[in-house]
């Protein structure tokens, strides 16, 4: 999922971008981040890979940084903040778009080779948390503050961590080696909603 200002940053004055480029560039980027890493990686290879020069590349990403998580913005389903009314139902929503984007092919493993450069590239995590981390963060907390002001929450309930603890529990199967399992967004819903919930048992049946 690419923004606006992503695709046309450096867009001037002349022919629109085309945006089949776009998407060669982007999935090129996306194969060798999983094959390579992002530490082989290179705007020459990507552009190589892609069929198009190396201008052609930097007219549409700074950095490569800028490229990376421009890819793997790609990986996220688009959607949209829902609003049903029902928390857990709005939850269950976002967490299972989530799901879908980790299981696409390579889905955690491309992440986790962003991750190893921290320390390396900080650029490239500063990037990918606002790009792909913040925005799903806020959507949750924007159904967990919705509850709050209907008063369906315990008192000074923690949203942040509620949060963090939705999230990630996909990242933790990952980890064991497990697979997520397919019912995954309601069972931890349920799971978290029954400990910040006033009176779960009730909203359940709403």
């Amino acid at each position: 999922m690419i923004t606006s200002t992503e695709t046309t940053r450096f867009t001037g004055p002349g022919r629109p971008r085309d945006p089949n480029v776009n998407q060669a560039i982007l999935a090129a980027t996306l194969r060798q981040l999983s094959k390579d890493g992002y530490g082989r990686m290179s705007m020459d290879s990507v552009a190589a890979e892609a069929g198009v020069t190396k201008p052609t590349v930097y007219r549409r990403w700074a950095s490569k940084a800028d490229l990376a998580t421009a890819a793997l913005a790609e990986l996220q389903v688009e959607e949209a903040q829902p609003s049903s009314g029902n928390a857990q139902t709005d939850l269950r929503a976002i967490l299972t778009t989530l799901q879908r984007s980790l299981c696409r092919p390579n889905g955690i493993a491309i992440i986790g080779t962003v991750m190893v450069e921290e320390h390396h590239t900080p650029e490239l995590i500063t990037l990918f948390r606002q790009r792909v981390v913040r925005p799903r963060r806020a959507m949750l907390h924007h159904v967990l503050e919705e509850a709050e002001m209907r008063g369906e929450l315990r008192n000074h309930v923690d949203i942040d961590t509620a949060v963090s603890m939705l999230i990630g529990s996909f990242y933790a199967h990952y980890l064991t080696g497990e697979k997520i399992p397919r019912g995954w967004p309601r069972r931890i819903v349920q799971t978290v909603w029954e400990g910040i919930a006033k009176n779960p048992e009730a909203l359940k049946r709403k």
